[in-house]
C-alpha cells in the first residue's frame, strides 16, 4: 500500500512560479519512478514529468521542458516540481504518481495516484 499526496497548489500569475510537492508514505514501490501528470477540465491527463528516485534522472514532456524542474528531497520520500514561467495552458489538477509497470509517460502503467493539487494561472 502507498499514499501520495500533493501539496502547493493555487492561483499564479503568467510568468509567475510555483512549487508542488508529493509526499509518499507506505511500503517501498517495486520501480523507484514518481511523475507528475496534469489533467485540464474537458482534457485528457497529460504526462508532465518523472524522476528516478535512485539516479535523480528526470524525463519531461516537451511542453514543459526548459520551464520545469522536477527533483526528489534528501530522503526520497518527497517529489517537487518547481514551476517556472508559467503560463494559462498550464492550468489544470496536477497529480502526483509513482510505481509505473510501463512506460514512464503513460498515465496507465501507474500504479499509485495522489488526489490532485489544482493549479491556475491567470493572465
Amino acid at each position: 500500500q502507498v499514499q501520495l499526496v500533493e501539496s502547493g497548489g493555487g492561483l499564479v500569475q503568467a510568468g509567475g512560479s510555483l512549487r508542488l510537492s508529493c509526499a509518499a508514505s507506505g511500503r517501498t514501490f517495486s520501480r523507484s519512478i514518481m511523475a507528475w501528470f496534469r489533467q485540464a477540465p474537458g482534457k485528457e491527463r497529460e504526462f508532465v514529468a518523472t524522476i528516478d528516485l535512485i539516479s535523480d534522472a528526470t524525463y519531461y514532456n516537451d511542453s514543459v521542458k526548459g520551464r520545469f524542474t522536477m527533483s526528489r528531497d534528501n530522503a526520497k520520500n518527497t517529489v517537487f516540481l518547481q514551476m517556472n514561467s508559467v503560463k494559462p495552458e498550464d492550468t489544470a489538477v496536477y497529480y502526483c504518481a509513482a510505481d509505473p509497470r510501463g512506460s514512464l509517460n503513460d498515465l496507465h502503467a501507474y500504479a499509485y495516484w495522489g488526489q490532485g493539487t489544482q493549479v491556475t494561472v491567470s493572465s
